[in-house]
C-alpha cells in the first residue's frame, strides 16, 4: 500500500471514502464520455446521501465530473464552476438496495446517448465500478478498460476481441435488449493494444468508449 493510500491527496471534506472516493467514481464516468456531460444526475445511497453535504460528497462528485484534478483547490467551488459553465446537475437521494454504504448512482446524457454508471466508495480512495448500463461488473480502475455496446448475435464477441491484442484482465458481457439484439461488453486490459478503427468499423459495434486506467492509487 502506497503513501497516497494510507494519507490520500488534499481534499475536500473530511473522509477520503466520501471524498475521494466519490471523486473517482465521477471522474470515471467523465473519462466514459471524454467530455462534460449535457446533463447528470447524482443519485445518493446510504452514508453517501449522509454525508452529501457535511463531507463534500457532492462537491467532490460535482469535481469528478468537471475533470477536476485531485488536489485542485477549487473542489470546494465546484457548484460556482459547474454553473458557470452551464453544467445541468442535480442530486437525489434514494435506497438503490443491497449495495455498499457508499454507493452512488450516476445517470447522464451525452451527445444524445443516455447511460448509466453505478460505483462504489470502499476506503482510502479507493473504489469499485458496479454497473454499466445496468450490466454487473467489478471495476477497480487499475486496468484500461474499453466498453462496447454491440449487436447481440454469434460471433459478435469474437470479432471485438479480435481487435484487441493485449492481454484480458476481466469481461463482462451480458444482453440488455433482446427485441433491439444490443448487448454491453465490458474488457479490462493489461495494455492499451487495441485497434480502435477496426473497432469503429465493426458492423456490430454500436457505440464504442474507452476509459484508460487511473494511477492514482499506484497501480
Amino acid at each position: 500500500m502506497g503513501l497516497l493510500q494510507i494519507l490520500g491527496p488534499v481534499m475536500v471534506g473530511p473522509s477520503s471514502s466520501h471524498t475521494l472516493g466519490a471523486m473517482r467514481i465521477a471522474k470515471f464516468v467523465r473519462k466514459f464520455i471524454s467530455n462534460l456531460p449535457d446533463e447528470v444526475h447524482f443519485v445518493l445511497h446510504g452514508s453517501f446521501a449522509m454525508t452529501a453535504e457535511g463531507h463534500g460528497t457532492k462537491k467532490a462528485l460535482l469535481a469528478g465530473i468537471l475533470d477536476l484534478d485531485y488536489d485542485d483547490e477549487r473542489i470546494a467551488q465546484s457548484y460556482t464552476l459547474a454553473k458557470q459553465i452551464g453544467l445541468k446537475f442535480s442530486f437525489e437521494v434514494a435506497d438503490l438496495g443491497d449495495v455498499h454504504p457508499n454507493t452512488v448512482r450516476v445517470k447522464f446524457h451525452h451527445n444524445g446517448l443516455y447511460h448509466e454508471i453505478e460505483g462504489c466508495s470502499i476506503g482510502g480512495g479507493a473504489i469499485r465500478i458496479k454497473k454499466i448500463d445496468d450490466v454487473d461488473c467489478d471495476l477497480n480502475w487499475n486496468y484500461d478498460t474499453l466498453i462496447i455496446i454491440n449487436k447481440d448475435e454469434p460471433k459478435a464477441l469474437m470479432r471485438i476481441l479480435s481487435c484487441v491484442d493485449a492481454n484480458i484482465a476481466n469481461l463482462y458481457l451480458r444482453r440488455i435488449n433482446m427485441l433491439q439484439q444490443r448487448a454491453v461488453t465490458i474488457i479490462e486490459l493489461d495494455e492499451s493494444k487495441f485497434n480502435v478503427e477496426k473497432i469503429r468499423n465493426l458492423d456490430v459495434v454500436f457505440e464504442y468508449y474507452f476509459v484508460p486506467k487511473d494511477h492514482l492509487m499506484g497501480s
